[in-house]
């Protein structure tokens, strides 16, 4: 058994292992904070016109309603941030140990995407209520998951649960005007 022992690793072995893991952790965190990003920019480009919406603002909607440029940066920060706080849950290894973690999270990606073509282009915003309730639901769930994994992750999620309780709040009102 002593002819078995390992054989120290030498500097260079070990700057090459370093280094890989670097170029492997940068590439998952480009992809994990990428992936939502350009979703959300392709449902924008494509949804994002907003022609309800804006007939809503000229009509009688009230002065807290914000314009269509600050709904779609917000929807890229709510993704950017969500994006950076999964990558760090994955990272510590939340997506094996939590397993609610992962399936919450790409609910709140699919229900992310459907505000805008529901509510901005549709036009129906009692079902733009209801979404923002479940992606509330499901956001919070997240937060509740991430928070066991990673403390920085569940403040990262923070502000996407104010800000999805706002649009829950601005469907609402849109009910009343469209």
């Amino acid at each position: 058994m002593a002819s078995q022992t390992r054989k120290p690793t030498t500097k260079p072995e070990q700057q090459h292992k370093t280094s890989t893991s670097a170029k492997r952790a940068l590439r998952s965190l480009t992809f994990s904070i990428a992936a939502p990003l350009l979703l959300t920019l392709t449902i924008i480009f494509l949804f994002g016109s907003g022609a309800n919406y804006r007939r809503a603002l000229s009509e009688n909607a009230p002065f807290w309603f914000p314009p269509l440029w600050l709904i779609h940066a917000a929807a890229l920060f709510s993704s950017f941030s969500m994006g950076l706080a999964s990558w760090l849950v994955w990272a510590d290894g939340g997506f094996k140990s939590e397993s609610d973690a992962l399936p919450l999270y790409i609910a709140h990606v699919s229900l992310s995407v459907i505000w805008d073509p529901l509510v901005l282009v549709i036009g129906a915003a009692w079902l733009g209520v209801v979404f923002c309730m479940v992606h509330f639901g499901t956001v919070f769930g997240c937060y509740l998951c991430f928070k066991r994994v990673n403390p920085f992750a569940k403040e990262l999620v923070k502000p996407c649960l104010a800000w999805i309780g706002f649009l829950t709040l601005v469907s609402y009102k849109l009910m009343y005007i469209i």
